[in-house]
């Protein structure tokens, strides 16, 4: 019997990245279902949906600025990892007490992943290797 693709569920709350979309489909490719929300989401419809997993995604706002966006507290108090990509996370950072500030040094190019714990989302890479090679685009 195959498995039913709706068995994992992961949300994406979209805060206006450019590479959400591709976020999605690399998540679908590996047999995840997965669906692509504004970020400003209530908790009701967050709880409908029920996922074992959230993504926030990157955008072009900065959490340095008053009044940008912010994920739904519940995020937090899900019971679910959490995955904050970009704007992502830095605003998981902030919201969750941590402090975010600009930087006059640009990132850009390639840069070395490392994975340091196993949870069962990094047991779905395609690679046995401790690194994998990323894309580091920070201006």
């Amino acid at each position: 019997m195959s498995k039913d693709i709706h068995d994992s569920r992961i949300l994406i709350l979209d805060f206006g990245s450019q590479y959400t979309q591709l976020i999605a489909r690399r998540i679908r490719e590996i047999g995840v279902y997965c669906e692509l929300w504004a970020w400003d989401v209530t908790e009701e419809q967050i709880r409908e949906f029920n996922p074992q997993g959230i993504i926030l995604s990157g955008g072009p706002e900065s959490t340095t600025l008053e009044g940008s966006p912010r994920a739904p507290e519940y995020v937090f108090n899900a019971g679910v990892p959490v995955l904050g990509i970009c704007y992502g996370m830095q605003t998981m950072a902030s919201q969750l007490g941590g402090k975010v500030h600009s930087s006059d040094k640009k990132e850009f190019g390639y840069a070395k992943l490392k994975k340091s714990v196993t949870v069962p989302c990094s047991k779905r890479l395609k690679t046995t290797s401790k690194t994998v090679l990323v894309n580091w685009t920070y201006g």
